[in-house]
């Protein structure tokens, strides 16, 4: 259920943005792959796909490699490279998003272990219409990033190991949003 407070975006037919959960880890320092984890009574790859949706993306991909299951209001796409880092899981979402949707112009990527991530910090990383935008909190980077199809070739050849987008959107001057207001950049590394 949409808060109130946080009206679903208004995106014109120019602009539509997907969601991509990267999902695929299998958390070697957690003990298990973090997707299926319940946390306060949801599943973490429910719960990113849940606050996507709150704030307004109706289309929703989820890279799943060392667990997979059904995640329902998400495409699933699977990464059978999930061993060889964050990277692979990345490509595999925008390599599907560049020759599978050509409607997509944007999109907005988060991490499966995001427990920081919130509605009300998506709705102000949203109010910004930068191509390249990474979230701040306090001096550290971090997620959810905002990626333009303009720059998805490109960052798809950058792509190795266990480094995402960072070195992409510092090295092209993203458009830094102060998060820390409205959401945390905590992620959930280790069992609680």
């Amino acid at each position: 259920m949409a808060n109130s407070a946080f009206p679903p975006l208004n995106l014109s037919s120019n602009d539509q943005i997907a969601g991509l959960v990267l999902a695929a880890g299998s958390g070697q320092r957690f003990g298990e792959p973090k997707a299926p984890f319940v946390w306060e009574n949801e599943r973490l790859v429910d719960r990113s796909v849940r606050i996507l949706r709150e704030s307004g993306v109706a289309t929703i991909f989820v890279v799943l490699g060392a667990w997979i299951g059904e995640v329902p209001r998400a495409t699933v796409l699977e990464n059978p490279d999930f061993s060889t880092g964050m990277a692979s899981s990345l490509r595999v979402g925008l390599e599907h998003l560049a020759t599978d949707e050509p409607e997509v112009d944007r999109v907005v990527i988060t991490l499966v272990d995001h427990i920081g991530l919130s509605v009300e910090g998506l709705t102000e990383l949203f109010a910004h219409e930068g191509r390249l935008i990474q979230s701040i909190y306090g001096n550290e980077v971090g997620h959810p990033v905002v990626i333009g199809r303009e720059h998805w070739a490109a960052l798809i050849t950058e792509l190795v190991g266990d480094v995402g987008a960072k070195n992409y959107l510092r090295n092209n001057n993203a458009l830094q949003v102060a998060l820390s207001e409205f959401a945390s950049g905590t992620d959930l590394d280790h069992r609680p």
